[in-house]
Parts: structure tokens; C-alpha cells; sequence
């Protein structure tokens, strides 16, 4: 059997327990010998700089391949190509290219005065150096700031023709919500690959409050059982349980790739991983 393809998104560190963490993530997950991983830019470009140290360590200390955000938020066109630059000249040519979240505080993204209006700019901008593969983020379900779904789709197929290789969706929680995606990207000429994203719900609380600043609908049935299983004690069992067969449901219907969503906390991730069949590479598990 073929095992799929996998990557993982983390989070830089704030302080030196986050740093742990992160390492802690890094450490359990780089066995599993992912086709890359991600490291976020915070909201407002808060995080850039602990991004970048983020990135550049990871790549210095584990040989994994590492894609960095980077946002058009609060910085100008040439401070956020400088800092493009800086990461191909340390060698990081992967970058996850966002139009990024608005700045704390405010309620939705304004442009900079001299920085790039969109992600579409933005990516044009890194493509033409011809130094990066760049991926996008795509919404499977209307992003709260879209028209509409098909404007959705259709921005972005504007953001592949822009030079992006690849999308990674936001999360979801059933198969059929990706596959009808997939099926309008399909038909709106979109021939790059789409990857779907995967939350495996560490904390219920906290997944409801993002599924619901982003967009993504929560089937009942799938909150009726978090609330029985946080009652029983059982949300871990019921959180791997219900990833795995998302996954499952995906790879029976052809996906190939499959990005997971981190959040520094790895058990689970690994244990979604481990139950479809991913086995550890020896050659990576001496992570430093």
C-alpha cells in the first residue's frame, strides 16, 4: 500500500515554554518524514521575526524541508520582499504566500500605504523572482469575507495563474465538503494540486471558536459527540478517531497529500498518522 504524502503546520514560540513545545512537535512528528512543514506568521505580522528564527532553525537542525509564511500585513512591498530574500539566502525556497489576518484590533486587512493590496500581488511579486515554490491558502467552505463561494474559486484561480504551485485548504470536517471544492476548482481550470487541510480537535472549546471566525460549518452530530465524549472523558479517543476517518474518506477519494494542522501539540497528529499507516523513518528520528 501506498501511504500518502504529509505535512505539518507549527506555530513560532513567544516564550521559552513555546519553545519547548515547538521543539517537543518537531521532535515527535519529523519521524514521520513529512513532505515539508510550515511554520505561521501572527496576525499583523506579530510573529515575523520568531517566524524567521523559527524556519531557519528547523531547517539548520532536522534536514526537513520548511515552508515559511509570509503576509502582505502592516509592511511595505520592499520590507516584505527583503524579507523574502532573506530567507533564500539561507537556503528556505518553500514559502506559504498569504494576504494574512488583520492586525489586533481591527476588524478587517487594509493594505498598507506602499505594501502589496492582496495575496495575488503578492504572489506575483515572488514568482517573478523565480527563487521560491509557492504555496496559497484555499477556503473549501466561503471564506466570511468572500461574495461567495465561486468568487472564492475564482480568486483562487487567480492566485495559481499569479505562480502559486500548490493550495492548502483550511479545515473541514467531512470528506464531502472538500470533494464538492474540489470538484468546482476542477471545473473553474484549476490544475494545481489541492491540499487538504486537517485539524485533529485537541481542544473542542477552541476548535468551535475558530470553525466559526472561519467559516467552517460543524456538523451536529459531530458536536453532539465532542459533548458526550468531554462529559465521558473520551475527547482524544473520539478526536483521533473522527481525523482518521476523515483522512480515509480522502485518500479513497484520491487525494494524495494530506497537511495537518499542529498546533504545537503532536500526540494526536501522530496517532492519526500511525493509524493510517505512517511508520516512522529511522534515518529522522535523531532530530536535534
Amino acid at each position: 500500500m501506498t501511504h500518502p504524502k504529509i505535512s505539518f503546520e507549527f506555530f513560532p514560540p513567544k516564550n521559552l515554554e513555546g519553545s519547548f513545545r515547538l521543539w517537543d512537535c518537531v521532535n515527535v512528528l519529523a519521524p514521520l518524514a513529512p513532505e515539508f512543514v510550515s511554520v505561521t506568521y501572527g496576525a499583523g505580522g506579530t510573529t515575523r521575526k520568531l517566524t524567521h528564527e523559527a524556519v531557519t532553525t528547523i531547517d539548520k537542525t532536522t534536514g526537513l524541508k520548511v515552508a515559511a509564511h509570509l503576509t502582505c500585513v502592516d509592511a511595505t512591498r520592499a520590507e516584505t520582499l527583503a524579507i523574502a530574500e532573506e530567507y533564500a539566502a539561507a537556503g528556505i525556497t518553500d514559502i506559504v504566500a498569504l494576504r494574512g489576518d488583520a492586525p489586533k484590533g481591527s476588524e478587517k486587512f487594509t493594505a498598507h500605504a506602499d505594501g502589496f493590496a492582496s495575496s495575488v500581488e503578492l504572489i506575483e511579486a515572488l514568482s517573478a523572482t523565480g527563487k521560491f515554490t509557492l504555496r496559497v491558502g484555499a477556503y473549501p467552505e466561503k471564506h466570511p469575507e468572500a461574495a461567495s463561494q465561486d468568487a472564492d474559486v475564482e480568486w483562487l484561480k487567480r492566485k495559481i495563474d499569479a505562480g502559486a504551485a500548490a493550495a492548502i485548504t483550511q479545515f473541514f470536517f467531512e470528506a464531502d465538503t472538500f470533494f464538492r471544492f474540489r470538484d468546482k476548482c476542477v471545473k473553474a481550470g484549476i490544475n494545481a494540486p489541492i491540499i487538504p487541510g486537517i485539524l485533529p480537535v485537541e481542544n473542542w472549546k477552541g476548535a468551535s471558536k475558530f470553525a466559526l471566525a472561519t467559516g467552517t460549518s460543524i456538523p451536529p452530530v459531530i458536536a453532539q459527540a465532542f459533548e458526550n465524549a468531554l462529559r465521558d472523558g473520551n475527547a482524544d479517543l473520539l478526536a483521533t478517531a473522527l481525523a482518521t476517518e476523515l483522512c480515509d474518506d480522502l485518500l479513497q477519494g484520491g487525494v494524495d497529500h494530506l497537511h495537518f494542522y499542529t498546533l504545537n501539540k503532536p500526540q494526536l497528529t501522530h496517532d492519526v498518522c500511525r493509524a493510517l499507516g505512517i511508520a516512522p523513518q529511522p534515518r529522522l528520528q535523531n532530530v536535534a
